[in-house]
């Protein structure tokens, strides 16, 4: 994907979509996770999963990276590496549950978007932005 690549319906940099994936990354309570998927549309960049995972390659070192996990609940990186071991360490020292590289469903918190998308089916765009900063079109 190039600089400015069309992803989640804008144009947007590389640096700036990084900047609202750690964004989302650091939103993830302490003893919870998230998946990329979930990053990636709190971050406003469906379909960005991927993209996820290649920002938490490059994030600075503050950031809950390892509250990060795949859609099935795993921990994506390679069993036995070093940062594996790192990342399901991480997660128990804050109260998550790993068993066989999976966290149980009861630690991911859905954030409000989801619940909202859940509740009420998708949104997106400037009605969506003004519902949810209170405003209204009159």
């Amino acid at each position: 994907m190039g600089a400015g690549t069309k992803l989640g319906g804008t144009s947007a940099s590389r640096a700036d979509r990084y900047r609202r994936i750690y964004e989302a990354v650091a939103a993830i309570p302490r003893g919870s996770v998230a998946s990329y998927g979930e990053i990636a549309r709190q971050a406003g960049l469906p379909r960005g999963a991927r993209l996820v995972g290649r920002a938490l390659a490059e994030c600075p070192a503050r950031l809950p990276w390892h509250r990060v996990l795949n859609a099935a609940g795993r921990i994506s990186l390679p069993r036995g590496s070093p940062s594996y071991a790192k990342q399901m360490q991480r997660l128990e020292a804050e109260g998550v549950v790993v068993r066989d590289g999976k966290v149980a469903p009861r630690f991911f918190r859905p954030h409000a978007d989801v619940l909202d998308e859940l509740l009420w089916g998708p949104e997106t765009g400037a009605a969506a932005r003004q519902r949810r900063s209170g405003r209204s079109r009159s």
